[in-house]
């Protein structure tokens, strides 16, 4: 999975900290969302997209993996 937040912060001139709070969550976990070391959960995928005024799927791209093929 791949995240726009860090483009979405800068544009919005939010720094890690400051999504963290909002959210409330630590900054590490933005930092891990940021590098792809972690997947959120529905929640904190829908409040941070929240913060952005975006939809989940703007914010997040959810590739499909090799092991999961369509029908």
């Amino acid at each position: 999975m791949r995240t726009r937040i860090k483009e979405l912060r800068a544009r919005d001139n939010l720094t890690q900290l400051d999504l963290a709070m909002k959210v409330g969550v630590r900054r590490e976990t933005i930092v891990f969302l940021e590098k792809g070391k972690y997947n959120p959960s529905l929640k904190l995928a829908f409040d941070i997209a929240q913060v952005f005024n975006l939809s989940i799927e703007e914010v997040f791209v959810f590739e499909e993996t090799d092991n999961k093929k369509s029908k």
